[in-house]
């Protein structure tokens, strides 16, 4: 699966000048162009507790920007999952003559104010792999996310009936109630799970995407259900994955169930070789944060990205948001190598350090 294809051709709509000036000879000579004016993009990103957007988000955003604008400057703030915190860093940005903001919210509802105080100053703003709810935005730029929902609860379903436990009891850890996208999440396992079979012993929805209170949650579940009682595990996400799957060492479990995860995290992607996570989503994030470099450049300079690059609408409450709704795909043991290396996201020897060269050599990850 490469992702390079699903980026190309994203156009750009850019202005150019040229002057000319008579000398005092009469002759024609060119006059000596302007320093292009400086474009300032704010870059506001929710936390870092999920190594994504410290690792890949940010790094392949500024690069494509610095690629396509070299008179662009970059404002960068995290908010380190405080919505207060984004708020402020959302409104210095303004403050400081931001042209653009591209704004991935800690909480989809309470951006709301920073997103009419920039459309009064008419300064674009582009929602980023979150969708904001209830405001004028301009762009939305993210995966189809209740699609990965159910992709995660049909690997789950698949692999339990495989099996011989189609009719299991299963653990759901969903994300963030703040977060628009763990809501999509959800929706999407949930059209999957519910009716297959299955049976919901505990679900539990976690804030801050927490994989210490995952953890704690998982706990919950074996202490409620019994440990030989739960058949898989739903997690939204590889780190509370690997929350869930603490828990359930320190519980005892040999073996462990089929637990699901996203973002195809380092540490995620070596416990589905080492088979201890049975799977991970993978997002293609350098194409997801090029895309929306491109899209702001393109809002800096006063234009529009190319028309038909933007393939959907998705409606915020307010609005049908134009988008650049991007494919996301399923990483077991037996792609490793197709998937996620293949693409470079991770390279062959960062998997298989240490404990996990055995199981990778097991899994044909070298």
């Amino acid at each position: 699966m490469s992702s390079s294809a699903l980026l190309a051709g994203l156009m750009l709509v850019g202005t150019g000048c040229k002057s000319e000036k008579k000398s005092e000879t009469g002759g024609d000579t060119a006059a000596k162009p302007a320093a292009p004016q400086e474009l300032t993009i704010a870059l506001l990103l929710p936390e870092s507790k999920t190594m994504r957007y410290e690792s890949f988000d940010r790094p392949y955003f500024e690069q494509k920007v610095r690629q396509l604008c070299s008179e662009c400057k970059i404002i960068y703030s995290n908010a380190d999952q405080d919505a207060s915190k984004q708020q402020n860093q959302a409104e210095a940005a303004l403050t400081n003559g931001a042209k653009v903001l591209v704004l991935d919210p800690v909480d989809s509802l309470s951006v709301v104010s920073v997103v009419a105080r920039a459309r009064q100053s008419k300064i674009p703003v582009v929602s980023y792999d979150r969708l904001i709810l209830n405001a004028d935005v301009d762009y939305y730029i993210s995966f189809d996310n209740e699609k990965i929902g159910q992709l995660q609860g049909q690997a789950l379903v698949d692999k339990l009936k495989a099996d011989g436990k189609d009719k299991g009891t299963i653990v759901v850890i969903n994300g963030s109630p703040t977060d628009n996208n763990a809501k999509l999440y959800k929706n999407g396992a949930h059209s999957v799970i519910d009716g297959s079979g299955l049976v919901i012993g505990a679900e539990y929805d976690t804030p801050d995407w927490s994989p210490d209170k995952a953890q704690q949650q998982m706990e919950q579940a074996i202490t409620k259900l019994g440990k030989s009682a739960i058949a898989g595990v739903y997690a939204a996400n590889d780190g509370m994955a690997g929350g869930a799957i603490a828990a359930m060492k320190a519980a005892g479990f040999n073996p462990l169930p089929p637990v699901t995860g996203q973002d195809s995290e380092l540490a995620a992607i070596q416990r589905v070789v080492a088979g201890e996570q049975y799977m991970t989503i993978y997002k293609a994030m350098k194409m997801e944060a090029e895309a929306a470099a491109e899209v702001a450049v393109a809002l800096a300079r006063g234009g529009q990205p190319s028309a038909d690059k933007v393939n959907g609408k998705v409606n915020n409450g307010m609005k049908d948001v134009p988008s650049i709704l991007l494919t996301a795909g399923t990483v077991t043991k037996d792609n490793v190598k197709s998937t996620v290396v293949a693409d470079g996201f991770w390279k062959a020897e960062q998997i298989c350090e240490g404990a996990y060269k055995d199981a990778c050599a097991a899994a044909q990850v070298q």
